[in-house]
């Protein structure tokens, strides 16, 4: 075995080879014997192949970055909206694991990225990474790259409830009227229709049927098309604005684009009002949690922000005191009405003991 094979590279070793006029390097260990053990497998792997013991392609070695780079044009930029948040993921797990190979990485391996990675960033931001992890190695194996998932079985860790803050009806309408111009109109959509960020600002006027009050949303973030409704100040902010573009709402005359970024407006807008701890995704959660609150179901107000799943919707469902007491007092005026419908005296229903009741439902 000739030792010219092996190289030493920041403390790991790998090997370098050429068999049947294909190159192979790769990671091969962390101690001289293991890369020579490496070594010596990969060429008797290779040897079966030539002497037909082996189907071409099984058991080949893919090096971690080079297939992550192929997971990322081949199946997240051609499937996900979001897949800058991957190729961001990506980029970390190449850092950690590079020079290893698919068929080299364990669950001790990935455990031992999570401690690392716990300790610079939150366990959410490590969530969504090894998310990505298990995903491509998935693809991978349904691929045929390597026959198994050693990302499958690792736990993510538990995240704390996410942060949802949810404005007052003085501080919403505070927050409009210290908008700026350009961003009134987004922040009023926003806060009476619940529609996400990107869905405004890439808003199209052939999209808006100020005939029927509707807006259509095509292109969502579920892929799923829906109508949402416009009430009268959505309908008024709209008909109102010039159409400096005969394509996009809101649209930038400057970068001749809709417009993409609003934060800087958003938070000079907050600070005017003097509201602290708000981001513009907020007012999604303000607009949910007020339809709620408003009597809406649901299965509606679900439909109307294009969740996914009615369990997303829940979390706008805030049990308090006040809601409770409003919901046992429209239960006490239902059943009010039951009772007068089979001719109970009003004086007998009012001021009733738990006994009579039984005894006048016997």
């Amino acid at each position: 075995m000739k030792e010219r094979n092996l190289k030493q590279i920041d403390g790991k070793w790998y090997v370098d080879f050429t068999s049947r006029g294909k190159r192979i390097r790769q990671f091969a260990g962390y101690t001289k014997a293991q890369a020579r053990n490496t070594l010596a497998k990969l060429r008797i792997e290779r040897l079966d192949e030539r002497l037909g013991f082996r189907k071409s392609g099984q058991g080949e070695r893919v090096l971690f970055e080079k297939f992550a780079d192929d997971f990322l044009e081949e199946y997240c930029k051609q499937n996900k909206r979001s897949w800058q948040r991957d190729e961001f993921s990506l980029n970390r797990l190449k850092e950690f694991f590079k020079g290893e190979t698919l068929q080299s990485l364990g669950p001790e391996k990935i455990e031992r990225y999570k401690a690392k990675r716990k300790a610079e960033v939150s366990p959410a931001t490590v969530n969504r990474e090894l998310a990505c992890l298990k995903t491509m190695f998935s693809k991978a194996v349904e691929w045929g790259r390597t026959e198994k998932n050693p990302a499958a079985k690792v736990k993510k860790f538990r995240e704390n409830p996410g942060r949802e803050r949810i404005l007052s009806p003085e501080e919403a309408q505070r927050l409009i009227e210290c908008a700026g111009p350009g961003i009134r109109p987004v922040l009023i959509v926003a806060l009476n229709t619940g529609m996400r960020r990107g869905e405004i600002l890439s808003l199209k006027w052939a999209d808006v049927d100020f005939e029927k009050s509707f807006i259509r949303i095509s292109d969502s973030k579920s892929g799923r098309s829906r109508k949402v409704p416009m009430n009268a100040s959505v309908y008024e902010t709209l008909k109102a604005l010039p159409r400096t573009s005969a394509e996009y709402v809101f649209f930038n005359t400057e970068t001749k684009a809709h417009i993409k970024d609003i934060r800087a407006a958003f938070l000079g807008a907050c600070r005017r009002a003097e509201i602290k701890g708000v981001r513009l995704h907020d007012l999604r959660h303000t607009a949910a949690s007020k339809m709620i609150e408003a009597g809406a179901d649901l299965v509606t107000v679900s439909k109307v922000l294009g969740h996914a799943s009615i369990q997303m919707t829940m979390r706008y469902a805030h049990p308090t005191p006040e809601n409770m007491r409003l919901a046992v007092g429209r239960l006490g005026e239902i059943l009010d009405l039951t009772r007068q419908e089979v001719d109970i005296p009003p004086e007998v229903v009012i001021g009733l003991k738990p006994a009579t009741h039984l005894e006048i439902a016997n």
